[in-house]
């Protein structure tokens, strides 16, 4: 995950801002950044974000 920040507060800002803007789900956001789901679910989750595919963003 060097593409993103480290800090989780500002990845969730960060992912929640290009998944608004830019992917229309987070398969997408992944497959073009080529990173797991999982270990940016494992850094929100840290936060108690998880994803919500309904919304399309991390709440």
């Amino acid at each position: 995950m060097t593409k993103f920040p480290k800090d989780p507060v500002m990845l969730l800002s960060y992912i929640n801002t290009q998944l608004r803007d830019f992917y229309p789900s987070m398969d997408e956001l992944c497959k073009a950044f080529d990173v797991k789901k999982e270990d940016i679910d494992a850094k929100l989750d840290m936060i108690d974000y998880q994803y919500d595919p309904e919304r399309n963003q991390y709440v």
